[in-house]
């Protein structure tokens, strides 16, 4: 039996029961060493870069009885909680982030429990280092006073910066930055500033010196890397002046003046000084060594120079006095001093302009006259200027130029000290013209230069201007362009040319003549310009209606220009329309027209354009003339001689015709011409066939039932003939040899089969009822003079169209029978037979069929290969 151990005064009663139970044991930690990550934290470090929420560590212990334990953690009062613990499984996990330079140790009490018994440990967990901190420069600013004259390599100030980080991220090591343009350099371990060996300070030429000073750590891990931190600081050196320089001079070198009314006693100018350490400066004291002469005194502590004497007792132009400038420290020792050099000119008063003098003293006009176009670089020597100004020194010198058109003259010279004599020299020849300027003015101006006053004078310079004969006439245009009717008689004016001289008197006259292949029919007046033709000219633009030649304008020097001159002879209507003859004879053929021409002799239109009408016709209203052409033909209705029979019992049909040719000029003439004209109808064809034709003009169908039968006897006679041929190429049982050579026939030319177009005719009698006309025959000849009218001749039987010669088909070689329809389509004559003439209907179709089965017999005997 065990004893319970209670831990709480609840388990004492009033009355004490003792009560038999098993005994229980209290749990405990495991103890796994100090580099074990579970157990009872004791000996546990952590880093303090740990990251927060990162498992650190398990609480592991048991219970002696088996029983399930729990886990806890518990801090001292006012302690920060820097972890928590699963009481189950007792994983510690970091709630807090770590700090080791704020707390290196944080004590945790653990505690085990089974549910009945619990035991608790207090145990310290050290927080080791991370270089989480950079160096920091204590006691900053950082502000040195050095005197200019200490030593090179000396110290003059330590720095310092601390790091809490422990180990090599504690530890610095110092630097200065830009290195090599400093003065300084600093010891790396203990931070000593010190001035670079070999190198001095200067006050007087950098007061201040800013260093930089970087302390950087050894480095050490953060999170796993590697990290190094600095920190920079500036340490201002100021530097201290030490009285090492002697005085200087300021605002040299030094120049005064004396004028002529300067009282004795007037100050001159004042020099100054300054002590060169101007950190600690001491006094300053002056005096003139040397050159015054005892007419000049200076201030010992203003450095204000005066003049003694009056100026007419100065017996130089210019004094240089030697004026020295010493230091006096505080102890009234004077220790360094420096000279300088004043320079006193004694100077005029500038009251005096300067002046110009011409040959008989002061003068302000000059004149000249000249010709034009002088010589570049001639000089202007009916000019006598002289320019003086009375003043000495400065106040003497003077500018000279000319005022006025730019670019013609110039000056000589252009600076005058004291007195010069002025010369004028050509510059642009070309702008010195008459024509443009008779007279030309400038002014000369005489100006000081270095004085306040700035005084000047003027003088005018009048230049008149001689002509002479520079120009060359001219013309106004180029080329002259003029028109002139034919008409037009001799000694009409055409056109007038200028030309002009802009030189003056004689020079200036221009005489005017023409030449040239083209100028024969043409005279110019030699003042006036005017071109006009000759008196005995006659002009004819069907002859010549374009002219040119030159004008040419000379002055009396005999300089000249030449121009050139078109001249157009206008057309004017001066010829009437002609006909080749008066009284004409022409043969028309109902349907064609007949053509009469008008010749217009004029050059232009619409001079030579020619219009026709009928003037009048026997009959009346029978003709129409075309206006243009002159092509007349029968009114539309006037079809056959038939018509014309009716219309006029005249059986030879021969009618006149007065036709007008007008031309279209103003005013307008006009010609008339009488035309006789003898009208008849066309006969293609000639024979049995044409007779035929005309007989069935009036009886279509008879015509057609003629054909038919014919080309009904035509496939007859060729259904015979085949089949002769086949019974004579059956009977011959011939063995041709092998060796035979068969010679192709050659094939005929292609025969293009036409049929003539029939066409139906009102009658005027038997033989004329069917006419047929060849469209190949037809000829047009405006004139109709050589058409012969075909007689009539008996009717006969018309010839049967020939087969047509069709292109062969691989599918039907064979002939193919025409038919004539019934709209009466144009059909085609095969040229060849045409040319053969009218033959028997029988032989021409002999023949053709004798052909082609001569072709058919030699296309079955050739070999095949």
């Amino acid at each position: 039996m065990k004893h319970v151990r209670h831990s709480t005064p609840s388990l004492f009663l009033s009355l004490v029961h003792v009560c038999l139970v098993q005994a229980n044991y209290a749990p405990y930690f495991f103890d796994n060493g100090a580099r074990s990550t579970n157990g009872n934290m004791a000996l546990l470090s952590l880093s303090e870069d740990t990251p927060v929420g990162t498992h650190v560590y398990t609480l592991n212990g048991t219970d002696p009885e088996g029983d399930p334990v729990s886990y806890g953690l518990a801090y001292e009062a006012g302690s920060r909680r820097y972890f928590s613990v699963d009481k189950n499984l007792g994983n510690v996990t970091l709630i807090e982030e770590l700090d080791r330079e704020k707390e290196d140790e944080i004590e945790v009490i653990v505690s085990i429990s089974d549910g009945l018994s619990t035991v608790s440990e207090k145990v310290r967990i050290l927080v080791t280092d991370a270089n989480d901190e950079s160096p920091e420069f204590i006691n900053t600013p950082y502000i040195v006073q050095v005197p200019e004259n200490a030593p090179s390599g000396s110290s003059i100030f330590k720095t310092e910066a601390v790091d809490k980080d422990t180990g090599s991220g504690g530890s610095i090591t110092y630097f200065l930055q830009n290195i090599h343009a400093n003065k300084f350099t600093i010891d790396r371990h203990s931070g000593v500033l010190r001035i670079k060996t070999g190198v001095t300070l200067d006050y007087e030429k950098s007061r201040t010196h800013f260093v930089i000073v970087v302390a950087k750590d050894g480095g050490g891990k953060l999170r796993g890397d590697n990290k190094v931190f600095s920190a920079t600081t500036t340490v201002t050196v100021n530097v201290e002046d030490v009285q090492d320089t002697p005085p200087m001079f300021i605002g040299t070198p030094y120049y005064g003046y004396v004028y002529e009314d300067t009282l004795a006693g007037s100050e001159v100018l004042t020099v100054v000084a300054l002590d060169g350490d101007r950190g600690k400066p001491n006094s300053i004291h002056y005096c003139i060594v040397n050159g015054d002469e005892g007419s000049f005194e200076i201030g010992n502590t203003t450095g204000a120079i005066s003049v003694i004497k009056s100026p007419n007792q100065l017996k130089k132009e210019v004094y240089e006095l030697k004026v020295q400038a010493s230091e006096v420290s505080q102890e009234a020792d004077i220790s360094v001093y420096a000279f300088a050099t004043v320079t006193i000119r004694v100077v005029d008063l500038n009251n005096h302009p300067p002046t110009f003098y011409g040959e008989n003293g002061p003068q302000n006009r000059f004149e000249l006259t000249m010709y034009e176009h002088p010589p570049e670089g001639e000089i202007l020597r009916g000019l006598k200027i002289t320019v003086n100004d009375s003043d000495q020194g400065a106040n003497a010198k003077f500018n000279l130029r000319l005022v006025g058109p730019g670019g013609i003259f110039r000056v000589v010279p252009q600076t005058v000290l004291n007195e010069a004599q002025v010369t004028i020299i050509v510059e642009n020849s070309a702008a010195i013209d008459y024509e443009k300027f008779k007279v030309l003015t400038f002014k000369l101006l005489a100006i000081e230069v270095n004085t306040p006053e700035k005084f000047s004078s003027t003088a005018d310079v009048v230049i008149r201007l001689l002509d002479t004969n520079d120009n060359v006439p001219k013309f106004s245009s180029d080329y002259y362009i003029a028109r002139i009717p034919e008409n037009s008689p001799g000694g009409s004016n055409v056109v007038a040319v200028t030309a002009t001289d802009p030189d003056s008197g004689l020079w200036g006259e221009v005489k005017y003549s023409i030449y040239g292949t083209g100028a024969d029919l043409f005279l110019i007046h030699p003042s006036t310009g005017i071109i006009y033709t000759q008196p005995w000219a006659v002009l004819d633009a069907e002859v010549n209606s374009k002219y040119n030649f030159y004008v040419k304008a000379e002055d009396t020097d005999g300089k000249y220009s030449l121009a050139e001159v078109f001249i157009t002879v206008l057309d004017v209507n001066d010829h009437s329309p002609e006909f080749n003859e008066n009284i004409q004879e022409k043969t028309m053929i109902i349907g064609s027209p007949v053509k009469i021409e008008a010749i217009d002799q004029d050059a232009e239109e619409p001079n030579n354009i020619v219009d026709y009408s009928i003037m009048q016709a026997d009959p009346a209203n029978v003709f129409d003339i075309d206006q243009s052409t002159g092509e007349i033909k029968l009114k539309s209705y006037i079809r056959s001689l038939d018509i014309i029979h009716n219309i006029t019992k005249n059986k030879d049909c021969i009618w006149s015709v007065v036709v007008q040719a007008k031309d279209r000029g103003s005013p307008s003439f006009s010609t008339t011409a009488v035309l006789k004209i003898d009208i008849t109808e066309e006969t293609l064809h000639k024979g049995p066939m044409a007779a035929f034709l005309m007989q069935t003009k009036d009886n279509p169908m008879k015509a057609l039932g003629v054909l038919a039968g014919v080309m009904g006897i035509m496939v007859l006679i060729t259904i015979m003939i085949s089949t002769a041929m086949f019974w004579r190429n059956k009977r011959s049982n011939k063995i041709m040899p092998v060796r035979r050579i068969i010679k192709k026939r050659q094939t005929p030319q292609s025969r293009t089969v036409r049929m003539e177009w029939l066409k139906f005719k009102r009658p005027s009698n038997a033989a004329e009822k069917f006419v047929v006309e060849d469209d190949a025959k037809s000829l047009h000849n405006e004139n109709s003079n050589n058409n012969i009218q075909v007689a009539p001749v008996p009717p006969t039987a018309p010839l049967p169209p020939p087969p047509p010669a069709l292109a062969p088909r691989g599918d039907a070689p064979g002939w193919r029978v025409p038919t004539v329809s019934g709209s009466l389509t144009p059909k085609f004559i095969n040229k060849q037979l045409k040319k053969r003439g009218h033959g028997s209907a029988h032989n021409a179709l002999v023949s053709e069929l004798k052909m082609k089965f001569e072709e058919r017999n030699a296309a079955v005997s050739e070999p095949h290969i």
